[in-house]
């Protein structure tokens, strides 16, 4: 929860956070390796210094660590735990759902369960997409159009393949479609990470929200025009978010542009946890303003209310989550006796 000097509440969902295995133990290969260092080089470069980890530390967390990060030190109410399983790169998958599913057994009022799904699994994949939607309740799934599987460096969400998935998603209820298409990570391939496949899907699925994670960078433009025209193209802002700190005005560029072309209703807060933690990108986000430049050009103002949908409400809304219902669990669960310790 976070507080303003004022006293009001804003309700903070985390749509992007992991809790991965990315130790020496778990690598399968060169490629384990070089993915989590890559990971750790996006972590050292925009953070603040009183905020890097050690590379042990950002290798494998525990689940205290992460629990308390994102709810007790930072301000998230819940968070969404998005899997990426890169099996090829890791023995036992860098950050599964079954993996996440201990946090969200442990913290059922917090967390928010995403599968995950891969169209060149076939039939198989298709049985495991139902086994596990109807075991977890899913309502959600993060897909990693990049990932290698085999000889194969990558896929399209167009294919005839991926089609079969979504349609699969749509009868079981999954709604809410994450998509991994910002930033390359070593050794994947930048090309596979490209946004033109999302204006195809979105056009053909209306009843699936796309969430691209990332916005699409370093892609913004490309990003931006399709999601102007298609109503169910959102944004999720992780990655774009930690440049608040190291380059306040690229981020006040990237924010500028989303709300010209997109608008407040369909932008998501995420924190990419384990690679930044909530607490210091809410802080700065909560004192940003977009230069005045950049607002009489595009209109763009990052007002109370639009923090405010972005932080929480716009995924409560995807996601079907009533605030003060939840508020309310959380308050009966304990979850918010650090605040009311803090407030005396």
């Amino acid at each position: 929860m976070y507080r303003t000097a004022s006293g009001e509440e804003i309700f903070v969902i985390d749509g992007h956070t992991h809790f991965w295995d990315g130790s020496p133990p778990n690598q399968k290969n060169i490629h384990g390796k070089q993915f989590i260092e890559c990971f750790y080089a996006y972590h050292s470069n925009l953070s603040p210094p009183a905020e890097k980890w050690s590379l042990e530390k950002f290798e494998k967390y525990d689940a205290k660590t992460m629990h308390d990060d994102l709810f007790i030190h930072g301000y998230d109410d819940m968070a969404i735990l998005q899997p990426t399983y890169l099996t090829d790169f890791y023995k036992a998958g860098f950050n599964t759902t079954e993996r996440n599913s201990a946090l969200k057994k442990s913290h059922p009022d917090r967390f928010i369960l995403n599968g995950a799904f891969d169209p060149r699994d076939g039939n198989k994949g298709l049985e495991e997409l139902h086994a596990k939607a109807e075991k977890y309740k899913l309502k959600g799934v993060k897909l990693y159009t990049a990932e290698w599987r085999g000889e194969s460096k990558g896929y399209k969400l167009d294919d005839k393949g991926s089609y079969r998935f979504l349609e699969a998603a749509q009868k079981l209820g999954i709604k809410n479609i994450h998509v991994h298409k910002g930033p390359t990570i070593i050794p994947l391939n930048k090309d596979a990470f490209d946004v033109g496949d999302i204006d195809d899907v979105a056009t053909s699925f209306q009843d699936l929200n796309f969430i691209v994670e990332h916005c699409g960078l370093p892609r913004l433009d490309d990003f931006c025009w399709i999601a102007t025209q298609e109503t169910n193209v959102y944004a999720g802002i992780a990655v774009a978010l930690p440049f608040i700190h190291s380059r306040p005005a690229y981020f006040g560029h990237v924010m500028a542009e989303l709300l010209f072309w997109i608008g407040a209703d369909k932008i998501l807060y995420g924190s990419d946890y384990g690679i930044w933690t909530p607490k210091w990108l809410i802080d700065k986000f909560m004192a940003f303003e977009i230069p005045e430049e950049l607002t009489k050009e595009t209109g763009s103002v990052l007002t109370m209310e639009t923090k405010t949908k972005i932080l929480g409400l716009n995924a409560a809304r995807i996601y079907d989550v009533d605030v003060e219902a939840q508020k309310k669990k959380i308050r009966a669960g304990g979850g918010y006796a650090h605040l009311a310790q803090a407030a005396e």
